[in-house]
């Protein structure tokens, strides 16, 4: 069997933890943030963590299953 080629855009944007879950970033913080809310702004900076029916998904994308 060959090797799982790694999805080099689920490199860059999705990291492992060390208990094996998955750590995003949030969307919508990029630009046009003068209409956003302060608090909007700071919980949006923070990351967060995949849901759990998307994690199959993105192991197989960063070759772990």
């Amino acid at each position: 069997m060959p090797k799982i080629k790694t999805k080099a855009a689920a490199k860059k944007r999705f990291t492992l933890t060390g208990t094996g879950k998955i750590k995003r970033h949030h969307a919508y913080h990029s630009h046009i943030l003068t209409k956003k809310s302060i608090k909007r702004k700071r919980n949006l900076a923070y990351s967060a963590i995949v849901e759990p029916n998307m994690e199959r998904t993105v192991k197989q994308m960063l070759g772990q299953c």
